[in-house]
């Protein structure tokens, strides 16, 4: 297993993947999911390629022994700090260790580019999810972020949704 920076040709399994991992019945097979929160889509081949466009952006996929994508994470740095969200493992593998190894991967990355700290939004109501990166060095920053509304593109929330901003120094 490798994890490789992605490429244009990854999206359509890098969408797949992150849909198959956040909403819907597919993700309910994973321990931690949106799909109790959130309704539609996740992530559309326009998005991904957008952000995979941006100055500083590296989506870093996870790759099994048969060439699969099973595990994937977004990375941006922004002036001194690493922005990272949409880690994914596939649901039927997720508690195995992979989104460890991926979180690891994008401390190395940050570290190369001399980032001072590594940044995050979470969905305030995934409490399992916010203490998982808090075992593994996050903090909440203290600060909020509104959730999107009205964007299609990026799920349609069955209730009111805020981010809570974490970080994690390195």
């Amino acid at each position: 297993m490798s994890i490789l920076p992605a490429s244009f040709d990854d999206i359509p399994k890098i969408v797949t993947l992150v849909q198959n991992c956040y909403r819907g019945d597919s993700a309910r097979k994973g321990w931690t999911h949106e799909a109790d929160l959130l309704d539609g889509t996740r992530l559309t081949p326009r998005l991904l390629k957008d952000d995979m466009s941006k100055s500083g952006a590296v989506v870093l996929k996870y790759i099994d022994d048969n060439g699969e994508v099973i595990g994937c994470v977004y990375t941006e740095k922004q002036n001194d700090k690493m922005y990272t969200g949409m880690l994914c493992v596939s649901p039927h593998i997720q508690a195995s260790g992979l989104g460890k190894k991926l979180m690891n991967a994008v401390d190395n990355l940050a570290r190369e580019q001399n980032c001072c700290a590594i940044k995050m939004h979470v969905i305030s109501r995934r409490t399992e999810l916010v203490e998982w990166y808090e075992r593994r060095g996050f903090r909440k920053t203290g600060d909020t972020a509104p959730f999107p509304t009205g964007d299609d593109d990026f799920g349609k929330p069955k209730i009111p949704l805020e981010f809570v901003v974490m970080q994690k120094d390195i």
